[in-house]
């Protein structure tokens, strides 16, 4: 799976601020011309989905390896220890990225005082002049 499948806590955050379902934000971002603030901010909640992925796999092998039917003879304070690392880095990385994301989201300025998108609107073909109307361009010069 892909990080831009995997959930994050700050999924609703990114489309309230953005204005767009996530789907349609990814769409948007590797479009030519992409907001540099929404290119950081998808790459920011990347890594945070990531990172909180980690936290839920320690912590379930945590949880499992506790759980009340498991043999004590299982039981390794060793291998809690290890998981305790391992937890303790996840939580960090997680609270990097979101501290980080949340501090990329106050810098941009309200959504009622961001310029509108362009509206990209092309004229249509011209027809070709009339040999009545190239005689009189040719005169008027």
């Amino acid at each position: 799976m892909t990080t831009t499948r995997k959930p994050s806590s700050q999924d609703k955050t990114l489309e309230s601020t953005f204005g767009a379902p996530l789907t349609d934000l990814y769409k948007q971002a590797v479009r030519p011309g992409a907001s540099p603030a929404l290119v950081r901010a998808l790459e920011l909640r990347s890594f945070l989905a990531l990172a909180e992925e980690q936290v839920v796999r320690v912590r379930d092998r945590v949880c499992a390896s506790m759980a009340p039917d498991i043999n004590m003879d299982l039981l390794s304070a060793e291998v809690l220890q290890s998981d305790v690392y391992w937890l303790e880095a996840a939580l960090d990385g997680r609270r990097g990225y979101r501290r980080a994301l949340d501090s990329l989201l106050s810098a941009m300025p309200p959504p009622t005082t961001r310029p509108a998108p362009a509206l990209e609107t092309s004229l249509p073909p011209a027809r070709p002049a009339t040999s009545a109307e190239a005689g009189v361009l040719a005169r008027g010069r």
